[in-house]
């Protein structure tokens, strides 16, 4: 059938089938609505819920300003699918066109999106991670459950890892008077998504609001007591803090473990596709019927040498979704590339921080506008003589100038005045980022491209 046929019964008839029912999935399916779409669409989810909204989760709901059960996405449009939730997918048949579900169920497909997105990754212990009081935060059972044990309120709140969830954790137990100590291996909180620079502020920021924080620790074991209730962390220091409360917050893990022996391009990075969100095979080959969307997806972007960009950004999720959808069901002319500037907020402890561009890629920073010290400022990143992002801590609106800034390859250093401009500002230092070859928890941005250096990977084809 020729191409513009295809794509005119695709659009009229065709069966679609959207693996991940989240918030890239939602937007994917109301895309393909407003588009024309009038075929089936099938969304399948593991959680039994529709799609809900994940960061008031670690904020509003922990503040006990929101309910968990309340936070369901707004609806652009009905979108007129067939809800499959509360079951797993748990394998692709790629030749025969068919995900396979825990149910024993088989579903067809003649265009599938992957929006499977990311789960919070588990202290390692599993004993330990059965103890009672032991939490992770990452769906909403995890935020009721939570909530619920914060209501007690608990004596000690212990997290494990200080990036932006652990820190908005930190930020909301002070908020309502517990005391909690965070432990972080690295030397300050928000280190590997901002550098050392940043994250010298931000440790201050915790402390001067009564976080208990240790840093350049490591947590090496939790201990219960004789009910199997958590009670105190022991940290590589010699240290133990005694607790009633342990969120692990050690970053996430990618749903991919489904697609094993697919021959997909899937692996503990994401799901490697082009600027078009087509998913590659394992062999590179570009898919044309498999797409990918928001948190699971790694894609190019010229604006960062064509690096593979994995992204747990919430506007990322909704602008991939939206470019996936569109060209699921376009012929190759119309198609659009996913050209987003990542972009990425947290408020914590009174203050608003949100960054855009890849700060992680940066080498050097500037403080172009405000104070360090006065916890009010903008931060400039560098990367081989050009703006490569920007963060800023209570300064949000000048974050847009930035922006166009990366976008057309602005020169670094900064040389020119701005608002606010100070002496300390006026010649970078080093961003201070630690060795991408040890485990952080921090990065929101996974840079997956070709590196020199990496030398740590085997290549494994899978059955198929």
């Amino acid at each position: 059938m020729p191409a513009e046929e295809f794509h005119e019964w695709l659009r009229r008839e065709g069966r679609i089938v959207i693996v991940g029912a989240s918030l890239a999935g939602l937007r994917a399916a109301e895309t393909l609505r407003a588009e024309g779409f009038a075929g089936s669409l099938t969304m399948i989810g593991d959680e039994p819920y529709e799609p809900y909204d994940r960061p008031p989760l670690s904020k509003a709901v922990l503040l006990g300003k929101a309910s968990p059960d309340h936070t369901e996405l707004p609806r652009r449009r009905e979108i007129d699918a067939t809800w499959r939730l509360g079951v797993a997918a748990t394998g692709l048949d790629m030749a025969a066109k068919r995900v396979r579900v825990a149910d024993g169920d088989e579903v067809p497909y003649d265009r599938l999106l992957i929006a499977t997105g990311v789960r919070a990754r588990p202290w390692p212990k599993e004993d330990e991670a059965q103890l009672d009081g032991v939490f992770v935060l990452r769906t909403r059972d995890d935020a009721v459950r939570l909530q619920r044990r914060m209501k007690a309120p608990p004596r000690r709140v212990f997290v494990i890892g200080a990036g932006f969830t652990g820190s908005e954790i930190a930020s909301a137990c002070r908020d309502q008077g517990i005391e909690v100590t965070v432990a972080e291996r690295a030397d300050a909180p928000l280190v590997g998504a901002l550098g050392g620079v940043i994250g010298t502020v931000a440790a201050e920021l915790q402390r001067d609001n009564g976080v208990d924080l240790r840093t350049g620790v490591m947590v090496t074991g939790l201990e219960g007591d004789s009910t199997g209730r958590v009670r105190a962390a022991h940290l590589s220091d010699g240290s133990t803090v005694e607790t009633d409360v342990v969120v692990v917050s050690l970053g996430a893990t990618r749903n991919t473990d489904w697609l094993a022996g697919s021959g997909l391009g899937a692996g503990p990075r994401g799901i490697a596709c082009d600027a078009g969100c087509r998913a590659f095979d394992f062999r590179g080959i570009v898919t044309d019927d498999i797409y990918v969307a928001g948190d699971v997806a790694r894609s190019p972007h010229p604006l960062f040498g064509y690096q593979f960009l994995s992204l747990e950004h919430w506007g990322n999720a909704v602008a991939q979704a939206e470019v996936a959808a569109h060209n699921m069901i376009s012929a190759g002319a119309d198609r659009r590339p996913h050209l987003w500037v990542p972009a990425f907020w947290s408020s914590q402890f009174g203050v608003n921080i949100k960054s855009v561009g890849v700060p992680s890629l940066g080498d050097e920073i500037m403080i172009t506008q405000g104070s360090l010290a006065e916890r009010r400022f903008v931060g400039v990143y560098g990367y081989q003589g050009r703006v490569i992002a920007a963060v800023s801590f209570d300064n949000t609106r000048w974050l847009e100038f930035y922006q166009r800034m990366i976008e057309t390859g602005a020169p670094f250093p900064v040389d020119f005045p701005t608002v606010d401009r100070r002496p300390e500002g006026r010649k970078p230092v080093p961003a201070d980022f630690p060795d991408p070859s040890l485990p952080t928890h921090g990065p929101t941005v996974t840079l997956s491209g070709y590196s020199p250096a990496d030398r740590h990977l085997v290549f494994t084809p899978a059955r198929h």
